[in-house]
């Protein structure tokens, strides 16, 4: 049994969502406790509550609930800005604490109220959803048994269960907050653009990227040139951080170079690049890494096009997952099709 001697900060207590257009999703993951406190610290999450989700009683009480008799599910109700949080991101960061893999199990919890479900009001999520759930099983070999279903019933816990953590900070909780993006980096990002990346830890990183792209993003190694899958692409779309998911670049401001590595003239946003100065090899260069997942991604150069600006990112492909603009929207990235000169879709 593991407690929980001190929560992280809050940084959605920082962000006004007076004029935001909330949406809702039901996420069932175990103990309610501990998923609520860490669903609240997601950035652009709004509310949170807790409750008894699709069971096949009316009124459900904790009581009848841990009786394992009821078919409800100890359910966390979240209320997010999808324009500062995209559901695809918010499910991502859903799977981080939970594992999809085993049913009516999460941690030191048995029962089918502690099974792991995502239950949605709004039909058009679905695409979304199941998107997110063919990512996660990828990663396992066993089936993902995470229910998807529309909500049926969702009937509010008793009151002492609600924000839980914040009232027992050494009460009992199944998960780990490690995987919450730093809260003083998203307060120092704006509230504008407050989208959380979080870095997986390096045991998972070494199970989920190739072995190149792990030695270039966390060893700092160098791809060979003309290798990479991207180098030579002109495809449109979007260049993502391959730990993080951060957007980096985009199409639009790639340039072919001989040198036999992808380049950009410029990133989407001077904030996503971390430049540090690098004297390794016996020369002097700008090393640049992502601000979110601090990978390495490579260098920047003053021999760039003088007409964009003369610099040229050189960045190795592995170190970069790349999205076509037609699939933007279904990843959970439709916020930067604006970038492509088209709008988003109106709420």
């Amino acid at each position: 049994m593991k407690h929980n001697s001190s929560l992280p900060v809050n940084p959605n207590l920082e962000l006004d969502y007076s004029a935001s257009q909330l949406k809702e999703i039901y996420l069932a993951g175990g103990c309610f406790w501990g998923v609520e406190a860490y669903m609240a610290r997601v950035p652009g999450v709004a509310e949170t509550s807790v409750g008894y989700a699709n069971g096949t009683t009316d009124n459900p009480t904790y009581e009848a609930v841990c009786r394992g008799n009821t078919g409800h599910a100890e359910t966390v109700q979240v209320r997010y800005d999808p324009k500062r949080l995209p559901l695809a991101d918010l499910l991502r960061q859903f799977f981080q604490i939970i594992d999809p893999t085993v049913r009516n199990r999460q941690g030191n919890d048995f029962g089918t109220q502690y099974r792991t479900a995502i239950y949605y009001l709004d039909p058009v999520d679905v695409e979304a959803i199941r998107a997110v759930l063919a990512e996660e099983q990828q990663k396992y070999e066993r089936p993902v048994v995470t229910e998807v279903e529309p909500l049926r019933s969702y009937t509010l816990a008793e009151e002492y269960h609600q924000k839980y953590l914040e009232k027992n900070p050494h009460g009992y909780c199944h998960i780990s907050f490690e995987t919450l993006p730093d809260p003083e980096a998203v307060l120092e990002a704006g509230t504008e653009n407050c989208r959380c990346y979080p870095k997986p830890p390096d045991d998972v990183l070494k199970a989920e990227l190739s072995p190149e792209s792990y030695a270039v993003t966390q060893r700092d190694a160098t791809e060979p040139p003309f290798s990479g899958r991207y180098w030579a692409s002109d495809d449109v779309g979007l260049y993502v951080d391959i730990v993080t998911g951060e957007p980096l670049f985009t199409s639009m401001d790639k340039f072919y170079s001989a040198c036999g590595w992808p380049s950009f003239c410029k990133p989407i946003e001077p904030g996503a690049i971390v430049e540090k100065a690098d004297h390794s090899h016996g020369m002097k260069r700008t090393e640049v890494r992502s601000r979110a997942g601090d990978s390495h991604l490579g260098h920047v150069f003053t021999d760039g096009p003088k007409e964009r600006g003369g610099l040229r990112f050189c960045i190795n492909s592995a170190a970069l997952r790349f999205i076509p603009k037609d699939e933007l929207e279904a990843e959970g990235y439709g916020e930067y099709l604006k970038l492509f000169g088209e709008n988003e879709e109106e709420d």
